[in-house]
């Protein structure tokens, strides 16, 4: 696999990610060889360092370093809230509103009972792009199923943040297998002849840490048209 590079400079690179993918190896999925890390450091033929990551299920905007002085500050700049990030997600159901705020803590660890956990601030802007309808039937009351096409701004970067937050407001990303509902994840799959979770890192703007320009990189959804067609 060669991987799309966004952005390069001789301090940091970005690419697009595509669903699917991890972006390290981990004992969680032991059985995959293939990984963000190492493909990149493959094709660039030098080390990098991930500076924060995307879940698996999650394509779009990945930053790494080439340097571990450059990581680090990257990894404040992400731990101080100082990058603006932009996903695509595609939920079910319309929300009332065109646009919200989710303020809603959020445990450390959310493959373990919130119970006992710390419960750390989090909040996510949200605003309506589409709305759509599908002929999908998930419930016998009704011939279509619902849909609509959010942006989503996380204020910090928790683990599943986005995910754990339109669960939390009864619109879950489709296709998310641990947050969202089975049932429809596997009747939306059969209509869009895919499956995935429908979530996109689109846009990751911040202050280049060395140089000071503004840099703004973006990855367009791929596979996406049928499903915004459907």
């Amino acid at each position: 696999m060669t991987l799309t590079l966004l952005y390069r400079d001789e301090h940091l690179v970005a690419i697009d990610k595509p669903s699917g993918l991890l972006v390290h190896r981990t004992q969680l999925a032991a059985g995959e060889d293939e990984a963000a890390l190492q493909l990149l450091r493959d094709q660039l033929g030098r080390t990098v360092w991930p500076v924060h990551r995307l879940d698996r299920g999650t394509s779009g905007v990945l930053l790494f370093a080439l340097s571990s002085e450059v990581a680090s500050l990257l990894g404040a700049m992400f731990e101080q809230g100082q990058m603006d990030k932009r996903y695509l997600a595609l939920v079910r159901g319309w929300p009332q509103a065109d646009e919200g705020m989710i303020d809603h803590p959020l445990a450390r660890d959310p493959e373990l009972p919130s119970a006992g956990q710390t419960m750390l601030e989090a909040q996510t802007r949200w605003r309506v792009l589409q709305r759509l309808e599908w002929p999908v039937v998930t419930d016998s009351r009704f011939a279509t199923t619902r849909v609509a096409l959010l942006e989503a701004e996380p204020m910090q970067g928790r683990r599943h943040q986005i995910r754990r937050h339109l669960k939390h407001i009864a619109h879950p990303i489709l296709g998310d297998a641990t947050h969202g509902k089975g049932p429809l994840n596997r009747a939306v799959a059969a209509h869009l002849g895919l499956q995935r979770l429908w979530l996109h890192a689109a846009r990751l703007s911040f202050t280049h840490p060395l140089s000071g320009a503004a840099l703004n990189v973006a990855a367009a959804p791929t596979g996406w048209e049928s499903a915004l067609a459907a």
